[in-house]
């Protein structure tokens, strides 16, 4: 099984770092990439501007939703769409901003649903205004239930049992998860993914992910507390690189791996100081979501069906293949 997640993952790590690549640049964000957009006239469609509003659940400063945007960046170029991008991490915050997305009749919206009950009501409120609503990123197990048209992001659950699994032939015993907010479920779903193909033992370790000093010293005390925690398990690029601080402040044995990735974390895998990075591409969940519906309001296309997420991830990138990845970071 894990020959073929190997060969899978390369596969899919080349791609994703192809789409990271994009991701990388640094971006002055709205109104100059709007204009930016608007000169990239290379394969543009033709159809009457669209106004999409892309709503996240990203917290300031958190580099991983660069990545998300430059994607649907790209695809709103393309799609001579206007990009209105807005994000809280408070979920009544971000169903307030669904609701702003409504209120100004927006042609389609692309959320995640961090907190899937925080959306019910506005998405229902959103399709009975006719405006067709994706998820992306969060929400895998609830973007039917909530009334969405499609989804696009990893199966977090088989994502984390494929982890757990890649820890087993990593020879790893005691893992420590770490989740950076409580309650959302796609973290939440990780770990126990995790729990599930990890043969060793799993402890929940819960930090405040907007507190990076106290993400620190809590994941410090635990090692400190418990030195027969051989392996650290973050859910974000920046907690991973934090994790090796901890580490090495504690001179603990434990190794580091992670979900996600950034620029830094590229590099961490390279020096070795994370074992491994799993990948789920935010810059084509972005593309994706934006194009999906530019399809859909133009001609009717629904991908998967309206039954099957689109998955795109989970992709293990490696010291073996993280040069593909570099290449392009």
């Amino acid at each position: 099984m894990h020959r073929h997640h190997r060969a899978t993952g390369l596969a899919a790590a080349v791609i994703a770092g192809a789409l990271f690549a994009a991701g990388c640049s640094s971006s002055s964000g709205g109104k100059k990439s709007e204009e930016g957009a608007a000169e990239a006239t290379a394969g543009k469609a033709t159809t009457p501007r669209m106004t999409v509003a892309m709503i996240t659940h990203a917290a300031p400063g958190d580099t991983f939703w660069d990545l998300i945007r430059k994607g649907a960046e790209a695809a709103a170029a393309k799609d001579n769409i206007k990009l209105v991008y807005s994000s809280d991490p408070s979920a009544g915050n971000q169903a307030s901003l669904v609701q702003n997305a409504i209120d100004q009749k927006v042609d389609g919206i692309a959320l995640t649903a961090a907190k899937p009950s925080a959306m019910k009501a506005v998405v229902t409120k959103a399709t009975a205004a006719g405006i067709p609503v994706v998820g992306f990123n969060a929400g895998l197990d609830n973007w039917k239930d909530l009334g969405m048209l499609e989804y696009f992001g990893q199966d977090e659950n088989i994502a984390g049992q494929a982890f757990g699994e890649q820890l087993n032939e990593n020879g790893a015993q005691h893992a420590l998860c770490v989740i950076q907010e409580q309650g959302h479920v796609a973290l939440e779903a990780r770990c126990a993914g995790l729990k599930k193909g990890f043969k060793g033992k799993t402890d929940i370790l819960y930090v405040n992910g907007t507190d990076m000093p106290s993400v620190k010293s809590t994941m410090t005390a635990k090692l400190q507390q418990d030195s027969s925690i051989d392996q650290v398990v973050t859910l974000g690029a920046p907690f991973a690189l934090t994790a090796v601080q901890s580490v090495s402040d504690t001179g603990a044995k434990a190794k580091v791996a992670t979900f996600d990735l950034n620029k830094e974390l590229v590099t961490a895998v390279q020096d070795g100081k994370v074992e491994f990075a799993v990948d789920q591409q935010p810059y084509l969940q972005g593309y994706l979501a934006v194009d999906s519906l530019w399809l859909y309001r133009t001609n009717g296309n629904f991908s998967g069906g309206g039954t099957a997420p689109v998955l795109t991830g989970p992709a293990f990138i490696t010291k073996d293949n993280v040069d593909a990845v570099a290449k392009f970071a």
